[in-house]
């Protein structure tokens, strides 16, 4: 199963608070790894400085203790031109994870690529999570052709507008503010998922995932 693939069956269910889920005895069910996986892809969706996230084919080697060791890897993910590796693993997996004490310390594979294990802390930081929700509940919304070409234009003759004033552009729309955030899950606008949904949110065009060939 591909990455979009996963995001795309997570998004169809509907969104749960930040932790654990609770069951009917009111007993703490464990957090999935598929959940957390869904979490994480989402996050990478939506920032701007994710380049690309693919599951590798082949196991990567490490050198660990004068051994080569190998192991197949959840993500590759380019950022900035720079790719790393990356598992995700529940706080179950984490301490049982091979890796775990040498991914601490900074561990590389053998062509160079950085290593890093995510966990239930590191992917589900708050206002971060809370944020990621928020546009990707957006995900579905309609945007006319006209409020697309009126929030993007208005975009580019300003370069960064609060989010309140970018929904503006969207006359057709009956929540402008989902609409500027569908936009966002499209991959079109960028907005800082590091913090929490404002007025005052800064929102900018994105970088298109593929070739301009009007060069816009």
């Amino acid at each position: 199963m591909s990455a979009q693939t996963v995001l795309d069956l997570s998004a169809r269910r509907p969104s749960r608070r930040a932790g654990h889920r609770r069951t009917r005895e009111g007993a703490v069910a464990p957090l999935t790894r598929k959940a957390l996986i869904a979490d994480f892809l989402a996050i990478c969706q939506l920032d701007p400085q994710v380049e690309a996230v693919r599951a590798p084919a082949e196991p990567v080697t490490f050198e660990l203790g004068g051994e080569t060791v190998e192991r197949r890897v959840d993500f590759e993910v380019t950022q900035d031109g720079a790719s790393y590796l990356v598992d995700v693993a529940t706080n179950e997996d984490l301490l049982a994870h091979p890796l775990r004490a040498a991914a601490i310390q900074g561990l590389v594979s053998q062509d160079g690529r950085p290593y890093t294990v995510e966990t239930e802390q590191s992917i589900r930081a708050e206002p971060r999570l809370s944020t990621v929700r928020l546009i990707m509940a957006c995900k579905r919304t309609v945007v006319t052709a006209g409020d697309r070409v009126r929030i993007l234009h208005q975009l580019d003759e300003c370069g960064t507008m609060r989010l309140v004033d970018c929904a503006s552009g969207a006359i057709n729309s009956l929540d402008g503010v989902a609409a500027v955030l569908a936009l966002a899950c499209e991959g079109l606008i960028a907005v800082d998922i590091n913090r929490p949904i404002l007025p005052e949110t800064p929102v900018r065009r994105r970088r298109l995932p593929y070739s301009d060939p009007f060069a816009f």
